[in-house]
């Protein structure tokens, strides 16, 4: 049986990695072999970080809070604990977007919180 070197699958193959590495540079896009490399750990970081993106937009939520929070004289902790005894279901990515769009309505809701946390003593 003949050896197959490259027929067009093979071709096919190579063809579709090195696209994908367009950009890179050096012998990563031009080189098949490092491609495939560089071209794996680049579709393994993009599949860990679609992920780790979720955490990174709460971390910049909670942040966002706290710092509205402090202005009205409340820590994050304790605002939110307020809220849920106050029966407020407004979660962090509405709360964020308020403290940076509407303060005058994230200080409503604050003092909500805090009437609330003043009922409950």
């Amino acid at each position: 049986m003949p050896r197959a070197k490259g027929g067009p699958k093979t071709s096919q193959r190579r063809k579709r990695v090195l696209k994908r590495a367009k950009g890179y540079v050096g012998g990563r896009s031009r080189l098949y072999r490092t491609a495939v490399d560089a071209v794996h750990r680049a579709l393994a970081y993009a599949y860990a970080d679609r992920r780790a993106r979720k955490g990174d937009f709460r971390r910049l939520w909670i942040t966002r809070i706290n710092a509205a929070a402090r202005t009205n004289g409340l820590t994050y902790s304790r605002l939110m604990e307020a809220l849920k005894k106050a029966h407020v279901e407004l979660d962090r990515k509405i709360l964020a977007d308020l403290a940076v769009n509407d303060p005058g309505a994230f200080t409503k809701i604050a003092e909500l919180a805090k009437t609330g946390q003043a009922a409950a003593k």
